[in-house]
């Protein structure tokens, strides 16, 4: 069993989680309490709210004079696109062009960038920071000064409303407001499609942070959502999850995410490759799929051509509560000539199972 765990690890074993290791902790995947699983949890967030705990994230601090312009030559995003209280999607890449990680910067100014990596990869993220710092500027692990609670949905700002934490947010902005007699960040994002919220309270606040949102979202026809059910809603917008759409082998360029590269910088890691792959096009290309029969899409499915040749693989699949339908996304070969509206097979355990080539969102987007 993982040895770490969530500040809120009682709760959720209250709650009757179903628990399972993620990047080396205990989180919950779906809740008894819920009544209807990954099914009702995802549907939750879809139509009122859901709360998620993401503890298990990484925090980090990067400061001291002109921490924000060293991390901007280390990150494939231009920090330069965005001022202070403003937050970004960007990636750590290699020198071969393949991510590290992807993460959300929080510019908090000239002189500090707080940072929120993926569990797993954390500690490399600070270690290759802190390897490339100039004198001076110091990388800050907090993976556990504080907690990390996803508040989506439609109705999501009236629960943060009920809190009077800051909710009156642009996309990707961010604010620190309070509770009680402890600070708690709050920025306007999330992994879901829908309009949301991140917030970041104090590692020790977070248990109470987490009960007092408990009314606001079930008054809103909410409940409770693990991590089960963000999978199936990122996958119903198509945004990758790195280790299986984004990685090392993986690069931003193949995988649709170019837009988080600020091209015309003059340095961020993985820069040569990456302008090189670009120039070239990739070898293979990220592309939706949604099921034509009653299969479902899964991970290292091979992706056939109309002869029955393979020509990619799924990297991600699931079952959307919102389609009904089998849904995912695969590398194909970009000399495979496949164009949205093309349709292909899977190749499941030597059965073919019709896809037909789909442009994400599977559902409609709500976060802007």
């Amino acid at each position: 069993m993982p040895e770490l765990r969530s500040p809120l690890h009682d709760r959720h074993v209250e709650l009757g989680a179903k628990l399972a290791d993620f990047g080396g902790w205990q989180m919950p995947i779906e809740y008894a309490s819920s009544g209807g699983g990954v099914l009702k949890e995802h549907l939750a967030v879809r139509d009122a709210a859901g709360v998620f705990d993401v503890s298990h994230l990484g925090k980090v601090t990067v400061r001291g004079p002109g921490a924000a312009a060293f991390v901007n030559t280390c990150l494939s995003n231009d920090l330069g696109r965005i001022v202070a209280g403003r937050a970004q999607y960007t990636l750590a890449c290699d020198d071969a062009g393949g991510v590290v990680d992807d993460l959300i910067a929080y510019l908090v100014g000239d002189d500090e960038v707080f940072l929120v990596p993926n569990a797993a990869n954390t500690a490399e993220v600070i270690a290759l920071l802190a390897a490339a710092a100039p004198a001076g500027v110091d990388v800050v692990a907090q993976h556990r000064d504080f907690g990390v609670l996803a508040v989506q949905g439609p109705r999501s700002a009236e629960v943060l409303a009920a809190l009077e934490l800051p909710h009156e947010l642009d996309y990707m902005s961010w604010a620190d407001g309070t509770f009680g007699a402890g600070t708690v960040r709050v920025c306007r994002t999330g992994y879901t499609g829908e309009h949301g919220y991140e917030l970041l309270p104090a590692w020790d606040d977070t248990a109470a942070v987490w009960d007092a949102l408990q009314a606001p979202v079930a008054a809103a026809g909410g409940r409770p959502a693990g991590l089960g059910a963000r999978d199936t809603l990122r996958t119903e917008m198509g945004y990758p999850l790195h280790g299986q759409d984004l990685s090392r082998s993986i690069t931003p360029v193949q995988a649709g995410s170019g837009w988080a590269v600020g091209w015309s910088k003059e340095a961020f890691w993985g820069r040569a490759a990456l302008q090189a792959e670009k120039a070239a096009g990739p070898a293979r290309r990220l592309r939706g799929i949604e099921s034509l029969d009653r299969g479902i899409p899964r991970a290292h499915m091979p992706v056939l051509d109309a002869s029955g040749v393979a020509v990619g693989e799924v990297t991600s699949g699931t079952f959307s509560p919102s389609r009904r339908v089998g849904i995912g996304l695969a590398l194909v070969d970009s000399d495979a000539g496949v164009a949205d509206g093309d349709e292909l097979a899977l190749d499941v355990r030597g059965r073919r199972s019709a896809v037909r080539v789909t442009k994400p969102p599977f559902v409609p987007s709500h976060v802007r």
